[in-house]
């Protein structure tokens, strides 16, 4: 069994059983998965999956020293793609919080060692029994969101902040007669 929203659609399903809750330390694929998140705000998981390849090409497979030197005419080039998310504020906010995370990676040495220390390293098992009872955000996220914001960045408010920890795996949300529940634990 797996969690029913892992079965609406074979995108999701794949995400579901390979990605979601894993736990994921490469600061590039951090950052990718941080600025979906930021992107996917007000719109459907399902929506970013569809364009997430063409997102990579657009954002130079999300390698943060060549994002955060985007230009403006950069910027009018991606609102022009048909293939992503052409959400001026959230364009500029992806280049933006890459500046800040080279930022974060000279003080911490890395944007994985900065995002863990929420959780002292450790991944969260919640033992959730049913798809309601998953949350929207928790203290962690807060006080993430809380740090980010302090720090400048855009985009990330707790439950943008949950969203990722679930995508990165420092939290464990599926549902415990998952599959991927034990897998993850």
């Amino acid at each position: 069994m797996r969690c029913n929203w892992g079965n609406t659609n074979p995108l999701l399903t794949h995400y579901h059983d390979t990605e979601w809750g894993v736990p994921v330390h490469e600061d590039r694929l951090l950052f990718e998965h941080f600025a979906l998140d930021m992107f996917q705000a007000g719109l459907s998981w399902l929506t970013i999956l569809k364009k997430r390849e063409e997102f990579k090409r657009a954002f130079d497979n999300f390698q943060m020293e060549k994002i955060a030197k985007f230009s403006n005419a950069k910027v009018e080039e991606l609102l022009s793609n048909q293939g992503i998310i052409r959400n001026r504020l959230k364009i500029e906010a992806v280049i933006h919080n890459a500046r800040l995370v080279l930022e974060v990676q000279n003080e911490y040495g890395s944007f994985d060692s900065y995002l863990w220390s929420f959780t002292k390293g450790l991944a969260m098992n919640n033992a959730i029994q049913t798809m309601p009872e998953i949350p929207a955000q928790s203290d962690i996220s807060d006080a993430m969101s809380r740090d980010l914001k302090k720090r400048g960045f855009k985009f990330v408010g707790s439950t943008i902040c949950y969203a990722f920890m679930q995508s990165i795996g420092m939290v464990n949300d599926h549902i415990v007669t998952c599959f991927r529940y034990k897998e993850l634990k």
